[in-house]
């Protein structure tokens, strides 16, 4: 029998965010990250169909509202070719995008080795996986970081060409590589779209995050000091809506940064103390003085295994010009992003001082 839609049930399905969805289906790696399990969370709240690689023993984040029959965990390394076969061959789809999220960030020396093997290797085997199936596109997030940096008073926005040896870091160096890698692929035929987000900040970030560790120290008074500097912060829902968005709006072959603005480590820390009622005062390093103590403070944090307050990595990043324009976002994707004061109340939801 042959099933007539009207006009008005189109555009409800259109509207719901319902059509042609049985056609598309969204693989995410890095889905148990910061990023990665927003993406996840408003995607399925889409009632989009995803698919996301986790490593074993992991699992999504509880705040995700879990659909049996539209999210799927599947588990796989990104290091791992082999391992990623099932989770883009079982019930192969008609149509496939790819956020590939999945990457190892580190303010440290120590990672060197990971770095390169997670986010150069692990790039590339995700770049073969999409030209060996339906991958309709690849939305890859690199890094502000993997942009170089400009002289004090420019803007830095995108560029087309990526080379390690105008960045500094290892960090910096693997993301470059990466993002030139994912380049090179979408001139090969491949559709692809780069995503640059400066600082992620937000609810639900891990402790052991730089940032997510800063604030809740400070939330309970165990932060000693902080650094006179400014960094551009984003919340990580603005970052998330932004990736959905390049998934479908994103112009073929572009790069697009995903920042904010530049915040004083002052301003971030004076409204955190007006939302939690936190009197204490913070003492301020001048970054010289940050900068003289940094090489004892690294040691201290790699023989104590804890998570580094200051690093001579990140003192460097902040010594330089953080300025960033995402008006190509704004324009293509509708990109936008929400006050500071709303990111930090959002975040310190759920940590008990």
């Amino acid at each position: 029998m042959l099933h007539v839609v009207s006009i008005m049930q189109v555009k409800y399905l259109v509207k719901s965010g319902q059509a042609i969805m049985n056609n598309l289906t969204y693989i995410v790696t890095g889905a148990t990250g910061h990023l990665g399990s927003h993406i996840v969370q408003k995607l399925v709240m889409n009632d989009c169909r995803v698919r996301v690689l986790v490593l074993p023993n992991e699992t999504c984040y509880k705040f995700i509202k879990k659909s049996n029959n539209n999210l799927h965990e599947y588990v796989g390394n990104i290091c791992d070719k082999a391992s990623l076969e099932r989770i883009f061959s079982e019930d192969v789809p008609n149509e496939i995008i790819v956020i590939h999220c999945a990457g190892l960030i580190s303010i440290t020396k120590k990672e060197e080795h990971r770095l390169f093997d997670i986010n150069v290797g692990g790039t590339s085997n995700i770049i073969k996986m999409c030209k060996q199936y339906p991958v309709k596109r690849l939305v890859y997030i690199s890094s502000i970081h993997a942009i170089p940096s400009l002289p004090y008073g420019q803007i830095i926005k995108e560029i087309d060409n990526f080379n390690p040896d105008k960045v500094t870091g290892y960090y910096d160096k693997s993301k470059a590589i990466a993002t030139q890698l994912v380049i090179d692929a979408g001139k090969a035929g491949l559709d692809t779209v780069i995503l640059h987000p400066s600082g992620i900040i937000g609810p639900n970030g891990s402790v052991t995050g730089n940032m997510s560790y800063l604030i809740n120290r400070f939330i309970n008074g165990k932060l000693p000091f902080a650094i006179r500097g400014a960094h551009d912060f984003v919340d990580v829902r603005d970052v998330a809506d932004g990736v959905i968005s390049a998934a479908t709006k994103g112009k073929r072959g572009e790069c697009y940064i995903l920042s904010n603005r530049l915040i004083g480590f002052d301003e971030l820390f004076d409204t955190l103390s007006e939302i939690c009622g936190n009197k204490k005062k913070l003492l301020f390093l001048p970054l010289w003085v940050a900068k003289a103590i940094a090489p004892l403070a690294e040691l201290y944090y790699w023989i104590s295994h804890k998570t580094p307050l200051v690093t001579i990595y990140s003192l460097r990043k902040l010594s330089e010009c953080n300025t960033y324009s995402c008006t190509k976002a704004e324009a293509d994707l509708n990109y936008r992003t929400r006050p500071l004061q709303n990111t930090l109340k959002d975040t310190i939801i759920g940590i008990k001082p």
